[in-house]
């Protein structure tokens, strides 16, 4: 593939991030990126999540537009951020008609990212090219103990920020000089949703579960205790909607503290804030005990802990969670989800001669349980 173009799309909750890639051999370099803003008025004029495609999908094509003349150039491949599939394996699938059905009418949970896919597919029907998903959260490669619940009607299941946490993996490798099949490590993706994931010689054996177990985060509640959320669940104080976005969207720190910008948390730290140094600190304290449960699953034997996602890009805070952690292994700090170019660079390799390509559905695996949606 030489010199050809790829476009990029994440959805996120209030952003929609992107990009157009220009490949080179195996290499990707952005010529374009922008970060699409949408405030939580506008957004509140949809009723669903997939409400918001046709809306997204128009400024994500006016970007595009923008940046492509189809005279001199135009897309390869498109390529979006995979929504909340049942579970998969890593790596490329193709976006075909039933797979954007199921990002908008049954997904496992509701979330922007289910947009990915849908707005890839209409993107690529413009240029007249394959639209392509890479490690959705769905990526499941738990191994048989890590399903075990304690209740035999309650399944682990993997739902994880696999396409960062891998793409981080690789990068760390590349900088030890190491194959990642290689490496054992623990590497937290820190944004408005928190994955801790053990990925043992590149493949992700375990984690905490984005959507239920992991940490709280700036908008999420993560793990509570269970017979008083099931006391809540039957008190009549609350509907089912409203418990949810207490769950996720108005919990972790926007429920403490009101806000969801840690920034501004840091702030008011740095100007004699107690409440809030005491918030920042149990979200940290919650990822180090995180990070250790998924040390454990590999003996403790770990070549190194990676800290990526937006918040990384606060020295503050990654130096906070350095000092608490780096007895265990060394600590690697690689800032931003990277999303826009891991997919990029995963559609390149996929096109590749000997490139692996699944097509959807993909069946499920025996043991690949996930909860009857909400």
């Amino acid at each position: 593939m030489q010199n050809k173009l790829i476009i990029t799309v994440n959805p996120g909750a209030t952003t929609t991030r992107c990009a157009i890639y220009e490949t080179t051999n195996r290499s990707v370099a952005a010529t374009a990126e922008e970060v699409i803003e949408h405030s939580d008025r506008e957004l509140a004029r949809f009723e669903t999540i997939s409400n918001q495609l046709e809306y997204r999908y128009r400024l994500v094509f006016e970007f595009v537009r923008q940046h492509i003349d189809d005279n001199r150039s135009a897309p390869v491949a498109c390529a979006g951020r995979g929504g909340m599939l049942t579970p998969v394996p890593p790596g490329v699938i193709k976006v075909n008609d039933d797979l954007v059905r199921f990002s908008l009418e049954t997904p496992v949970y509701e979330h922007a990212s289910n947009l990915g896919a849908p707005l890839a597919h209409r993107l690529a029907g413009v240029y007249g090219v394959d639209a392509f998903i890479a490690d959705p959260v769905g990526v499941d490669e738990f191994t048989d103990i890590a399903r075990i619940s304690g209740s035999p009607e309650f399944h682990r299941f993997s739902f994880v920020h696999a396409l960062n946490i891998r793409s981080t993996a690789r990068r760390v490798a590349d900088l030890l000089g190491k194959p990642v099949e290689e490496l054992r490590l623990v590497v937290a993706h820190l944004g408005a949703g928190f994955s801790i994931a053990a990925v043992d010689r590149g493949r992700l054996i375990d984690n905490s579960n984005r959507m239920e177990c992991s940490p709280f985060t700036p908008e999420r509640s993560g793990g509570l205790p269970p017979i008083t959320l099931i006391e809540a669940c039957y008190s009549g104080k609350w509907t089912k909607a409203e418990l949810l976005q207490k769950l996720y969207g108005q919990g972790g720190v926007f429920a403490y503290l009101g806000t969801r910008d840690m920034r501004e948390v840091e702030h008011r730290i740095e100007t004699g804030d107690d409440n809030a140094a005491l918030i920042y600190d149990a979200m940290l304290y919650q990822v180090a005990k995180a990070v250790g449960a998924m040390a454990s699953t590999m003996d403790f034997n770990t070549d190194g802990i990676v800290l990526t996602g937006g918040l990384a890009n606060s020295k503050k805070l990654t130096d906070r969670l350095t000092s608490k952690m780096e007895n265990l292994a060394p600590v690697f700090v690689f800032a931003g989800s990277n999303e826009n170019q891991a997919l990029a660079e995963a559609v390149v390799t996929a096109l590749e001669p000997g490139g692996k390509i699944m097509d959807w559905p993909i069946p499920v695996h025996a043991t690949s349980r996930y909860p009857a949606r909400p």
